[in-house]
């Protein structure tokens, strides 16, 4: 599972309790999963320039790509990427720095973002 999983700058990614990745991942950076989290084939994720995080018992189901917003002046924390508990992310869902509640299904093809 090593591969799949990318510093930047330094900063690995954080893993619960009985996580689940698949080998055609790709995560990078500031990312923590929750336990019982899974990782479907081929999600990218990046946690770059803010955080990802993830939360317990949540899917993220295949082609579904993850990423956030920067830092600036104008908006000092930027956005990063939320995921609450028990959430499903359908396949080839695009999210870009925002935030999911708990117990939510994001349906397939999906899109959201902050910017």
């Amino acid at each position: 599972m090593s591969s799949v999983l990318r510093s930047y700058k330094g900063i690995f990614p954080t893993l619960g309790e009985r996580v689940y990745i698949d080998p055609s991942c790709v995560l990078v950076g500031d990312i923590t999963l929750g336990d019982d989290v899974g990782i479907w084939p081929l999600v990218a994720a990046r946690g770059d320039v803010n955080h990802i995080r993830i939360g317990n018992r949540s899917n993220i189901q295949d082609g579904s790509v993850l990423h956030v917003t920067h830092k600036n002046k104008e908006n000092p924390e930027g956005y990063p990427l939320v995921i609450g508990e028990d959430v499903t992310v359908g396949h080839k869902v695009m999210l870009h720095g925002c935030t999911i509640g708990n117990r939510v299904l994001v349906g397939m093809g999906a899109s959201s973002s902050m910017v």
